[in-house]
């Protein structure tokens, strides 16, 4: 077996485990430790680690806002990628036709969407704080998957289309500087249990390794490599 198809495999392997353990994780915290200590009584998994945390970080509204309005970021970086694939369709006129990674970015950034729709509808837990005076669904940490979800693909789709090493390089110091940094500012900001940064954290990996799979198997696939 050759070094690509290793990595292909490790790829796929990795991140098939580690949305089972998003799965194992979603179902732990409504089962491991879970006491009435939320907003209004609500149920909270992991309590005592949750509390602690949060007593820990208190609540910071500002670092709050300031984390929120940066999650336009990763927005403005999908729009980009869409614009990109919407010129290839006007180009190419057929789906088909579409480059493999553009076409399953659009799947993968959908997959997200559907992920974040999902939880709000059926919240597993809330907030520790009212957001404006609402209770808020919390888990999965809804910007957290955004920009653990967007920021990789920025870096992987400028490696494979800019020959600008400079460029590159750069790009890959910004994508985990400001990953880092939203990361850290929800969870200090105490809006979020600590338990959904990390449910976050294993779907947007998960997620993001299986893209990259199947970018490779689907470029295999058409070149006719087996």
């Amino acid at each position: 077996m050759n070094m690509n198809k290793m990595n292909d495999k490790r790829d796929l392997l990795t991140g098939t485990g580690l949305l089972l353990g998003f799965g194992l994780w979603t179902l732990l915290i409504q089962t491991v430790d879970v006491r009435p200590l939320g907003q209004n009584g609500t149920d909270i998994g992991f309590a005592a680690l949750n509390l602690r945390f949060h007593r820990l970080t208190g609540v910071h509204l500002a670092l709050y806002t300031v984390t929120d309005w940066l999650g336009l970021v990763p927005i403005l970086i999908c729009l980009c990628f869409g614009a990109l694939g919407f010129l290839q369709l006007l180009r190419q006129r057929s789906l088909a036709r579409l480059d493999a990674d553009l076409l399953l970015l659009g799947v993968y950034y959908a997959l997200v969407i559907l992920a974040y729709l999902f939880f709000e509808a059926v919240p597993i837990n809330y907030r520790p704080v009212p957001i404006n005076g609402v209770m808020e669904a919390s888990y999965p940490s809804s910007t957290t998957l955004l920009v653990l979800s967007v920021m990789p693909t920025l870096t992987f789709q400028l490696d494979r289309r800019s020959e600008n090493a400079a460029l590159r390089t750069v790009t890959k110091a910004f994508s985990a500087l400001f990953s880092v940094f939203m990361v850290l500012g929800r969870l200090v900001s105490g809006v979020h249990w600590v338990t959904d940064i990390v449910g976050s954290a294993l779907l947007s990996a998960g997620l993001f390794l299986l893209y990259r799979f199947a970018v490779r198997f689907a470029e295999r696939r058409r070149h006719g490599i087996s």
